[in-house]
């Protein structure tokens, strides 16, 4: 069976992501700060992990070296820079960035970008004996354009440089890395909003669909048109429908876009 780490899989995308690969056929690690009280199939190995912490990052590795001697997929989806939008009673998520308070800095650049580059440096040394493997680092459109606030749009922007520069170094080893942009997922949170109005799910995704699109990425009926878009940003239902993937609901997402995302 492949073999696939999910960060951040405590909920929403990332646990999606963990739940459609095991169904997948494959032998799922995921982690989080809280992934013991997660959701997730019983077969699903489970580790607590908070990849702000270098400690817990090395422990978690440890133990999926006991168990495996390779990994083929990684999907960076630590993040917690959603978290603590509401200030002392203030909303402070679209303030401009002079007056952004400075943990969502560390709540997006260090459990967001530092903790992919992070994860993906100790999950490499898994791949290169076998000469393949695929890391996924979750993005979004903020990359590219503004939505939401500033720093938001920063630390996508280096997740998207992270994934080239780290794609340009692990070609010759055959290893692919790609940014992987979802559209609007129906994730636990998203569904609440949505009782209020706040969002229109008519073209939305499940969280289980990424997870989808990933294992067709990895398939190895795909691993020349991989490594050609390896580097690359990958919008997820517009690879879904270049793969033939739908989504749970038997569903074909309309893919995003610049304009209008």
């Amino acid at each position: 069976m492949p073999v696939a780490l999910v960060t951040g899989a405590s909920r929403g995308v990332g646990k999606g992501i963990a739940t459609a690969l095991h169904d997948g056929g494959y032998t799922v690690f995921a982690t989080g700060r809280t992934i013991d009280a997660a959701d997730l199939p019983s077969s699903i190995i489970r580790i607590r992990c908070d990849h702000t912490n270098d400690d817990d990052t090395d422990s978690a590795f440890a133990r999926i070296a006991s168990a495996t001697p390779t990994i083929d997929v990684v999907v960076n989806n630590s993040w917690g820079g959603y978290e603590r939008m509401m200030d002392g009673g203030k909303f402070t998520w679209a303030l401009p960035f002079w007056q952004q308070p400075a943990h969502r800095w560390t709540s997006m650049m260090d459990a967001g970008v530092r903790a992919a580059w992070a994860v993906s440096s100790r999950a490499v040394p898994l791949m290169l004996p076998q000469q393949r493997g695929l890391i996924v680092n979750i993005s979004v459109w903020a990359a590219q354009k503004f939505i939401g606030n500033t720093i938001y749009g920063v630390a996508k922007a280096a997740t998207d440089k992270l994934t080239a520069d780290m794609a340009r170094e692990l070609r010759p080893h055959n290893v692919a890395v790609v940014s992987l942009y979802p559209g609007l997922v129906r994730t636990e949170s998203v569904l609440e909003a949505a009782k209020y109005g706040v969002f229109d799910l008519s073209n939305s995704e499940s969280p289980e669909f990424l997870g989808r699109v990933v294992a067709a990425l990895a398939a190895p009926s795909n691993a020349s048109g991989l490594l050609a878009r390896s580097g690359s940003v990958i919008v997820a239902a517009q690879a879904a429908m270049e793969l033939g993937v739908v989504d749970v609901d038997g569903k074909q997402p309309a893919p995003l876009t610049l304009q209008t995302a």
